[in-house]
């Protein structure tokens, strides 16, 4: 018998936890060709949804899916999200919730000299280097956008 995935569990665990807290459910998504997203949303392959109960319709969290309706610009879209394809879920408000790591059949195909390379691995970073980093000026992104201001908080993907 194959092993249950724990993935949709916590996803749907920290769903509750989000709305039983007043706080709004976010999702970021790797979108390919599983998924169905309003793609002039989509940037850089991923999409963060809004998955509230006041953002959403008919939302359903299945072990294999997660499926519900929602407006973008004012138009009603079916949106179709594997679990695979989840890569976090996290509380608007303050940042909290869980990031998951790629699961099979989740990334894009790759070449054949990639296959050997050794998948990166989260560490934590000594206390000496993370109290340098807070004092140094932050370096601009790869993706040449200017750097926010104040506002809502962010989830970012470190590669």
């Amino acid at each position: 018998m194959s092993e249950i995935s724990t993935k949709p569990y916590m996803l749907r665990a920290i769903y509750e936890w989000c709305t039983d807290s007043g706080y709004t459910p976010y999702l970021a998504v790797k979108v390919d060709a599983s998924t169905t997203v309003p793609m002039e949303y989509v940037k850089k392959g991923e999409i963060v949804l809004n998955i509230s109960f006041g953002a959403t319709s008919g939302l359903k969290m299945d072990n294999d899916s997660i499926r519900f309706h929602a407006r973008f610009g004012g138009v009603s879209r079916e949106i179709y999200v594997p679990v695979n394809n989840v890569m976090a879920i996290y509380a608007n408000e303050n940042g909290q919730g869980m990031a998951f790591e790629p699961q099979a059949g989740f990334a894009e195909p790759v070449a054949d000299e990639e296959i050997s390379a050794p998948a990166p691995v989260l560490a934590a970073v000594p206390a000496p280097l993370q109290e340098a980093k807070s004092e140094a000026p932050s370096a601009p992104d790869d993706d040449n956008e200017p750097p926010k201001k104040g506002g809502r908080p962010t989830l970012t993907r470190i590669k």
